[in-house]
């Protein structure tokens, strides 16, 4: 028990610091004046997408759980949520402050006339909404109505594909990649789409097994 406690603490640890690694190299290219033509457009892109990588990520996790039979990659959904969210935060941000210097007049124009911006920001409310209770102390006192109210995080998943999916005008390669990721989450949610997945997955595992003592 202690040891897999330790590797578990370890393993938490090593995700912390690899989340901040795209932190990291935001900051060292902004002091190094290596963000391009445009630095605001690139922190704005860059921060945008780790935030909707790690979401995926997130939601990612129960189904490969429930693939694998792995329980330990529950522990750590909820701290790759909360990056997910400080990602969409600097986005925010950045926007605000470096993109519309805080005009509050131009931003709610933005929000009302811009249905790119308008989505994205409903994704943010969501994961706002999501960060505040995601702690144990929430789920406490949440109780059941807690599982209800973090099932939005695949509407926020939506939303924020949805916007990068507007966002962008020529090259949909990337935000298309997403949305197939988004998708196939999305599928793995109706039961027969699950249940053949699973059956694929255990085939290969099988397979992966009588290899293995072959090869011995």
């Amino acid at each position: 028990m202690r040891t897999a406690n330790k590797n578990i603490a370890i393993g938490k640890l090593l995700l912390f610091l690899l989340c901040l690694v795209p932190l990291l190299l935001l900051l060292r290219d902004a002091l190094q004046q290596q963000l391009g033509a445009n630095p605001v457009e690139a922190l704005l892109h860059s921060s945008g997408d780790w935030g909707l990588r790690l979401l995926l990520a997130t939601l990612a996790i129960t189904p490969l759980r429930k693939l694998t039979g792995w329980g330990w990659l529950l522990r750590y959904r909820r701290m790759l949520g909360v990056y997910a969210f400080f990602y969409a935060l600097l986005h925010v941000i950045v926007y605000l402050w470096l993109d519309r210097g805080l005009s509050w007049k131009e931003i709610g124009i933005d929000i009302v006339e811009r249905p790119y911006i308008t989505i994205g920001f409903a994704a943010f409310l969501i994961l706002l909404a999501l960060a505040v209770t995601s702690t144990r102390g929430m789920m406490r006192r949440l109780g059941k109505h807690w599982s209800t109210l973090h099932q939005w995080a695949y509407v926020a998943g939506l939303f924020a594909v949805t916007h990068y999916l507007w966002l962008v005008k020529a090259d949909y390669r990337e935000p298309g990649l997403y949305a197939a990721i988004f998708l196939i989450l999305m599928l793995f949610r109706a039961g027969r789409f699950k249940k053949r997945l699973q059956r694929i997955f255990a085939l290969y595992s099988d397979k992966e097994r009588k290899v293995g003592s072959f090869s011995l």
